[in-house]
């Protein structure tokens, strides 16, 4: 049994919260860095790169905690905000402008980072192998 459950939810979480930071502060960044750099990073490339990174880390963290808990409501809510956070990195500007994109991505952030919590709060609540070589 992968003992990985707690540790994949956690670094799942921190790439939700990476993709809300980056959807809100990369174009100050990118105006403030504009000077020092000759290189201009292209914000959707980057957001593309997060999600790409994010949703299968989300989707084996998510599928082991079901597999360890059978929870499967946070399986179905964790793909939901996956879910919404590819709409917007899709149709997000097109259909609703920048500022309705960030406010989409955030909350699909928002989704995905709660069913990841919530996964993590189950395996150290209930007595599964996830977590047996963890100190609670």
């Amino acid at each position: 049994m992968l003992k990985t459950q707690m540790n994949s939810d956690k670094i799942a979480m921190s790439l939700s919260a990476a993709c809300a930071i980056h959807c809100f502060f990369a174009p100050t960044l990118i105006i403030f860095s504009y000077g020092i750099s000759s290189i201009s990073i292209e914000s959707e490339l980057i957001h593309y790169l997060i999600l790409l990174v994010a949703a299968p880390v989300s989707i084996f963290a998510l599928s082991l905690g079901y597999k360890n808990h059978k929870t499967l409501g946070y399986l179905i809510t964790g793909l939901f905000g996956l879910s919404i956070l590819v709409f917007a990195a899709l149709f997000g500007e097109p259909l609703a402008g920048e500022t309705g994109e960030q406010f989409i991505t955030l909350l699909g952030s928002l989704v995905v980072a709660f069913s990841h919590f919530k996964n993590y709060k189950t395996c150290q609540e209930v007595e599964c192998s996830c977590h047996e070589d963890q100190i609670n």
